[in-house]
């Protein structure tokens, strides 16, 4: 009796464990997240496929494929290197170091400088590469190009792009060739949509990759040349938090695809994390044009001007729309009568404040010899006037 009695509390006891284990399991899973059988037996999908094997190889894949477009795309990035000479006169600066007094030019000291100071990625494999217009901005520099394998090419000839920050640069070809980039689409990017950089970061550190996301789409930026010479302001580029130093200008934003979908133009000096790139689709565009006429040729209305937001246009009184700063003399905008001052409201029954991109979208839709009708507010009063698009020279 007494064992029957012994076996029955042995089994009791078994059950109890058995019982607190899954008990216990269920609230360690539950509660604190803890999956202590995943760590010996891992769990299955439908297919019998391990679950943690299968996060493995997520993760393995997603380093793969930047390996994959690295190995693509880094024979058709370069480095853009410029030579030019630099006047200084060392007695100026040591006795007159605000320069109010003049001294002999014998004492003129010459200095040749030859850095690295953008990037850039090959189009064609007749030596045509892409980079940007303030990179090459000095027309009294001499350029180079720098090939992955570390080829020296020289720039023969550039061709600048007058409404973007966009230069094509002509150099010969090697004697093994050379590997065009694959252009991708930036109609469709989505905020969140993975992106690689390749450039010389830094002008110094060459081919260095990063990653990120499109972290903005149609934002505006003002890019400028490395010596600070040189600045122009840019509509509806690309945000993006893959690191862009000083250096990777020109260089390609790139897709999971390994195709191009931007032209790194400027990193923020206010900010960490936030570079700007234009999209492809724009530059695609200019290139058609270029393939066609070997010249880079935009409709042109001749004006600078300055954005009026809702807000500053109630605060001031005045429509949205654009306001005139400058009128380029024998421009269209000065032929239709445009002046200093006036507010541009509307193109062609097109509100100016309803256009993503503005009035330099809104241009970049007409042609070369177009006529468009312009609403603008003059001291209160709306003028109907009518402009025809040249090329800018």
């Amino acid at each position: 009796m007494k064992s029957k009695f012994k076996i029955i509390v042995i089994i009791f006891c078994f059950l109890a464990v058995v019982l607190s284990s899954l008990v216990g399991g269920a609230l360690g899973d539950r509660i604190f997240g803890y999956k202590l059988l995943d760590q010996w037996i891992p769990r299955q999908d439908e297919n019998g496929q391990s679950q943690l094997k299968e996060e493995k190889i997520k993760i393995v894949r997603e380093e793969s494929v930047v390996v994959d477009v690295v190995e693509k795309v880094s024979p058709s990035v370069v480095t853009v290197g410029v030579k030019k000479t630099l006047i200084r006169n060392p007695v100026d600066s040591f006795f007159d170091p605000f320069g109010f007094f003049s001294f002999p030019q014998q004492n003129l000291e010459k200095e040749e400088v030859e850095q690295d100071i953008g990037s850039g990625f090959i189009i064609s494999d007749e030596g045509m590469v892409v980079t940007n217009k303030h990179v090459v901005a000095d027309s009294k520099a001499s350029y180079k190009v720098i090939t992955k394998d570390d080829q020296e090419l020289e720039v023969e000839k550039i061709y600048r792009d007058p409404s973007l920050d966009l230069a094509i640069l002509k150099v010969a070809p090697p004697a093994g060739g050379l590997k065009p980039a694959e252009l991708g689409d930036s109609s469709q990017l989505k905020v969140g949509q993975f992106v690689i950089a390749i450039g010389t970061a830094l002008g110094e550190f060459r081919h260095t990759v990063t990653t990120g996301v499109v972290s903005g789409l149609g934002r505006g930026v003002v890019a400028g040349d490395p010596f600070g010479s040189y600045s122009e302001q840019l509509e509806n580029v690309i945000q993006t938090d893959a690191a862009i130093n000083p250096g990777n200008s020109g260089g390609p934003l790139l897709n999971s695809a390994g195709q191009v979908i931007g032209v790194n133009v400027a990193v923020s000096q206010a900010g960490e994390n936030i570079g700007f790139a234009l999209p492809i689709d724009v530059v695609k565009e200019s290139l058609e044009t270029f393939n066609k006429t070997g010249k880079f040729e935009r409709p042109f209305l001749g004006i600078k001007y300055k954005s009026i937001s809702r807000d500053l246009a109630i605060l001031n009184e005045v429509p949205e729309g654009v306001y005139i700063v400058e009128v380029v003399k024998g421009s269209a905008a000065d032929k239709a009568g445009i002046k200093k001052g006036d507010i541009i409201v509307k193109i062609d029954q097109q509100r100016i404040a309803d256009q993503k991109g503005g009035l330099a979208k809104i241009i970049q839709t007409k042609k070369i010899g177009q006529s468009i009708n312009l609403e603008v507010w003059r001291d209160g009063e709306t003028l109907q006037l009518k402009a025809k698009l040249q090329a800018e020279e």
